[in-house]
């Protein structure tokens, strides 16, 4: 016979669930759909670029030679001399600094009566070469040869025991002496996720060489010297409203000469002048000394990826001081007038007529028609009076040539303290258009911080919530990558900044994309390697967020027994007039499933719609490129009674409803 005390054991924790859930008060949501209360931007979603974790070259930027015009500073990066004899002299960097500033170096390479298989260099690329399966690659490079000259390369791609992965016979045809661009293609017929480029040289001679470049021929839109094509398919997958670039930090540089100059980013390639990334050297825990700017991802190429996706183009200028936090150097103010110009520039090169200096620059590098530049950065997490007085600078010369330029102010480094209040209140005295607002904390501040806008000035200076994301840890090692905590949480912030789009018109997750052999800071939105890329749980909050926009602002209120309820529920509501739905966002942050009852005020009939979910109940759950969508939004249909949805909202989740109305009904 089973004893009492063991039903006991195992019925009363059962009966005890029930009456808990049982006991559960249901939240009652109202929506007002009569009077909108703000629109919502365009912009409101969009996202941010910089050239951190390699997320251009050796990421976005689909280059697979690395230090293709030996410019490194160890100029032989990347690059592996072979001889089968070893001879002096045979590979020879020459500069020529007096003639060519933006790419000085070269090699000259002896050929000596030599076979294939007697001298080679082989380039390692970034991490290994990706190399796919029937892709054609287009090999190419700048190359110089006197008459005498009776040279032959054989271009291959190579596995790490040297097979052959495809490969073709490379003859420079031109002998007098100057420089010239040459190219050739050939399949791969298996894939590699770490395959090299070699070269042998056969014959006899010399030849110089530069700007030795490999492309697929997979880019985004298939363009030559493009992009990788699922690197931007996942940007344009987010549908933004903007795109922010070049970044960052990487604006300021870490004195002046290593900030970004956006006129050396354009034109033919090889006339772009390299820079060291300043991410080579900032964090001595992961070293990255072959991390360099090569620019062939220049300030041309960022506004074609922004007309690309349908985004906005926000570039962020460098306003005569570099990074506070490393040297702190700044430009004096009788030197600020450049600075001030190429800003000037940067809006005729975007708008310009061909007629105009830099509109007809624009159009030679084959885009004549403007690309629509309606807003620009000053500065990225500048500071302090110095920052202060050369914006004022900045804004007046802007403001008086191009009135219609919006204009996003640093508000420095952080949300909160003496440096944010000091910034916050001169920059509203000043009227900004836009103040950048940096958060990058831990997933109980983004909780905590969900009504942050409710009691912000509604008129007067917007606010662009430009970086942001929740830490786990301290953003330095591999378990900070991004998890269902830290997206659960930038979730309920959203919906804050969402319930306050009046104030909030821009926001932006930061960073965009890292390396899983080359990052240096974590978490991110996109990983990548070589062949894959997956989408973090962070990811997949932006996307419904960005992807359910919307069009006007809806007041939403609850209570339960008349009292508002805590903090594990978070939602905002908004309309979109184009396609006549209403779009209901709901986080639910407690380990319970929560019951909900939306009463929908001000609209025609309601019929059913579609509800998307994210969720799980582990919080340490992530994504990774054995298992890319272990956490991926799922849909079904909903279904409402006669003015109101009920909704059971799942334990640790994201809903979104799109819920159909019929007009005027």
């Amino acid at each position: 016979m089973i004893k009492l005390s063991r039903i006991l054991y195992f019925v009363l924790p059962c009966m005890l669930s029930w009456a808990i859930a049982k006991a559960q008060p249901v939240r009652t949501w109202t929506v007002d759909a009569s009077k909108p209360v703000a629109d919502i931007q365009p912009t409101m979603w969009g996202i941010f670029f910089e050239d951190i974790n390699f997320g251009a070259d050796g990421g976005i930027y689909a280059e697979l030679v690395k230090n293709r015009s030996f410019e490194f500073s160890s100029p032989l990066t990347g690059w592996t001399v072979k001889q089968k004899k070893f001879r002096e002299g045979t590979v020879i960097v020459q500069n020529r600094q007096d003639t060519h500033t933006a790419n000085p170096r070269y090699i000259s390479v002896h050929v000596q009566q030599a076979a294939k298989g007697d001298l080679a260099l082989i380039n390692d690329g970034f991490r290994g070469m990706g190399v796919k399966k029937d892709i054609r690659y287009f090999f190419s490079l700048l190359y110089s040869q006197p008459v005498a000259a009776q040279i032959q390369l054989h271009i291959s791609l190579i596995d790490s025991t040297g097979n052959v992965l495809g490969d073709t016979i490379f003859i420079p045809t031109i002998k007098d002496g100057n420089w010239h661009k040459q190219s050739a293609s050939f399949l791969s017929h298996a894939t590699c996720p770490k395959a090299k480029l070699r070269i042998d040289f056969m014959g006899d001679g010399y030849i110089r060489l530069d700007m030795v470049s490999l492309f697929p021929s997979d880019t985004w839109k298939g363009r030559p010297g493009g992009m990788r094509a699922d690197m931007v398919q996942m940007l344009a997958d987010l549908k933004p409203g903007f795109i922010r670039f070049p970044g960052g930090c990487i604006v300021e540089g870490r004195d002046l000469n290593n900030r970004y100059q956006w006129k050396k980013t354009i034109g033919p390639v090889e006339e772009r002048q390299l820079i060291m990334n300043r991410w080579n050297v900032e964090f001595a825990h992961r070293s990255a000394p072959d991390y360099f700017q090569t620019f062939g991802l220049g300030f041309y190429e960022y506004f074609q990826l922004a007309e690309d996706i349908g985004a906005s183009p926000l570039p962020i200028l460098n306003c005569g001081m570099a990074c506070q936090f490393n040297s702190a150097e700044v430009a004096d103010m009788h030197q600020l007038d450049s600075y001030v110009q190429d800003a000037l520039d940067l809006i005729e090169f975007a708008n310009g007529d061909t007629t105009t200096t830099w509109g007809k620059v624009r159009a030679s590098m084959g885009h004549s028609a403007p690309f629509h530049l309606k807003m620009m950065g000053v500065g990225n997490e500048n500071w302090g009076p110095q920052y202060l007085e050369r914006l004022d600078v900045f804004t007046k010369a802007i403001k008086n040539k191009y009135p219609y330029i919006k204009l996003i102010n640093s508000s420095g480094t952080d949300p909160e303290g003496e440096r944010f209040d000091f910034l916050n209140t001169a920059l509203r005295k000043r009227n900004a258009d836009l103040i950048d607002e940096h958060y990058y904390r831990r997933p109980e501040w983004f909780f905590a911080n969900t009504s942050r806008y409710d009691h912000y000035p509604r008129n007067g200076s917007k606010v662009f919530a430009g970086e942001y994301a929740a830490h786990v840890n301290n953003a330095t090692g591999p378990q900070d990558k991004s998890n269902w905590l830290a997206a659960l949480a930038e979730a309920a912030f959203m919906t804050g900044m969402e319930r306050n789009a009046d104030v909030v018109q821009m926001a932006s997750y930061a960073p965009l994309f890292a390396h899983a052999e080359g990052w240096q800071w974590a978490p991110d939105l996109i990983w990548t390697n070589n062949l894959s890329i997956y989408g973090t749980p962070s990811y997949y909050v932006q996307k419904l967020f960005s992807n359910n926009k919307g069009s006007k602002l809806l007041s939403i209120n609850s209570s339960i027994g008349g009292t508002q309820r805590s903090d594990s529920l978070y939602a905002s509501a908004v309309m979109d007039t184009v396609s006549g739905e209403l779009i209901l966002k709901m986080v639910n942050a407690s380990a319970r499933r929560q019951d909900c009852n939306f009463i929908i005020q001000g609209t025609g009939k309601c019929k059913d719609g579609k509800l998307t979910v994210l969720q799980s109940g582990d919080l340490k759950t992530t994504n990774s490129f054995e298992q890319p969508f272990n956490l991926l939004p799922k849909e079904s249909i909903i279904s409402l009674q006669k003015k109101g949805l009920q909704y059971a909202a799942p334990p640790y989740s994201l809903s979104v409803m799109r819920i159909k109305y019929i007009r005027g009904s």
